[in-house]
């Protein structure tokens, strides 16, 4: 997925912008996967974005496209957790595409044997 690339990595504005509004809004840029991007109206780009752990956030970025640096000053119109319904999503092949490559998970839950000690 070539938007999660530019996401991460970019030095353009607005995936500068982008960064910074999602780690506002709690993700870990680095473990984020942008399922999409693209212009929705005027001043707008509509997006969804996978956490690591498993959240589907569909947002929209507003900002004046024709101003020059105006991405820099862009902001979250729009932020929907769609956890619970993105299968019926008009993306929700390319979301479903997004589960299956994201990173794995940072953080694990091992169960411990009966009988073995406790680490606090």
């Amino acid at each position: 997925m070539n938007c999660t690339q530019l996401m991460r990595t970019s030095p353009y504005n607005l995936w500068v912008r982008l960064r910074s509004l999602l780690a506002e809004r709690g993700l870990i840029v680095s473990t984020t996967v942008l399922v999409y991007l693209f212009p929705d109206g005027a001043h707008t780009e509509a997006g969804v974005v996978l956490s690591d752990g498993g959240h589907v956030y569909e947002f929209v970025i507003d900002y004046n496209r024709m101003g020059v640096g105006s991405e820099l000053n862009a902001v979250i119109a729009q932020w929907h957790d769609i956890t619970s319904h993105w299968q019926a999503h008009p993306f929700s092949a390319e979301i479903a595409d997004a589960f299956i490559w994201r990173p794995p998970a940072r953080r694990t839950h091992l169960a411990l044997a009966k009988g073995a000690p406790r680490v606090s």
